[in-house]
């Protein structure tokens, strides 16, 4: 079992995880109601845009609910309830998160291109949202390992040598926690750039580049976002490998869509700037050669190499031990 002082940190680490993230987005919310498109919304949208702003202040108020409570309650105390305080409270708190989501991505659908699509759109992001924030958790829930296996699992990684579990989990969240800041500041740039007057000169293609961008890097903010839901809600604090290798596959899958939403208003940039496409789709696809290149041929190519270093270690040994023998 993790020690509970290690536990209530990674659990507040999460927490910070997700308001560096919300701060963001609640600036933008306050942002976009003072830009000039705003008055073109309909009277429906602009309600609502007021209703998400509403709820990402509810989601900020929940995340910071922990430490005061921490302070004020617990004195600052390493106490079991402050940790089951902090897990339920984070259960809650990407609630609101899932639907000021849906409420941007109706609005700015509905915008360009009508009513029908911008509920469709506004509802499969939030559906997207909760799948990956509360869907699979309560899925894997149900099949979670007993205590017994968790900590036959831990005796186990122990006793394997190398980094411990605990560090490697430390490490994944830390990660995500580089990458999710700046992909929330590009969500929220890409919800109030409709709202500006030059968007509304951008050819229709470019619009609809844009609406891509904006869904794939919504779907990587919920990725990023959903490694500290499944800590709270599956493993309830607990460091286990499964949870290393979920979050692992997460923070991995998240920058698949990172890189294609980026290089996708890269794209918009370089075509209104020259007012060449085959110029824009030229320098989006230098510069998504550019991310991937990077995150995924070069690291592949290098866990390649390693793996056939070991390979060979691994031979070499077993042929001197039977020529010992």
């Amino acid at each position: 079992m993790a020690k509970l002082r290690d536990k209530i940190k990674t659990a507040l680490d999460e927490g910070r995880m997700l308001m560096l993230g919300s701060q963001i987005l609640v600036g933008f919310q306050y942002r976009s109601v003072f830009e000039s498109g705003f008055e073109k919304l309909s009277h429906t949208s602009q309600v609502l845009k007021m209703c998400g702003l509403g709820l990402m202040l509810i989601a900020t108020a929940l995340i910071i609910w922990p430490s005061a409570y921490h302070r004020i309650v617990a004195d600052g105390e390493d106490r079991p309830d402050v940790h089951r305080f902090i897990t339920e409270v984070m259960c809650f708190a990407l609630l609101p998160f899932a639907f000021a989501f849906g409420i941007d991505a109706y609005v700015v659908t509905d915008m360009i291109y009508g009513h029908t699509a911008g509920v469709v759109f506004g509802a499969v992001t939030a559906l997207v949202a909760l799948f990956f924030w509360y869907g699979i958790e309560a899925l894997r829930k149900r099949k979670r390992e007993s205590k017994e296996e968790r900590m036959k699992a831990k005796a186990e990684d122990s006793q394997s040598g190398g980094t411990k579990l605990k560090d490697k989990i430390e490490q994944v969240l830390t990660e995500c926690r580089m990458v999710l800041p700046g992909a929330q500041a590009l969500l929220g740039f890409q919800f109030t750039i409709f709202l500006m007057q030059s968007f509304e000169k951008l050819p229709s293609s470019s619009k609809i580049v844009h609406i891509v961008s904006l869904c794939l890097m919504a779907l990587s903010v919920i990725l990023l976002m959903a490694p500290a839901a499944y800590h709270r809600i599956v493993e309830e604090g607990e460091d286990t490998e499964h949870f290393h290798r979920v979050a692992n596959r997460l923070l991995i899958g998240a920058m698949i869509p990172l890189a294609l939403g980026i290089s996708g208003d890269f794209f918009i940039v370089v075509r209104k700037v020259t007012e060449s496409t085959v110029g824009a789709i030229a320098a989006s696809a230098a510069m998504l050669l550019i991310f991937y290149g990077l995150w995924f041929g070069y690291t592949s190519y290098r866990r390649t190499q390693e793996q056939g270093s070991r390979q060979k270690r691994r031979r070499e040994s077993g042929e001197l031990a039977k020529s010992k023998g």
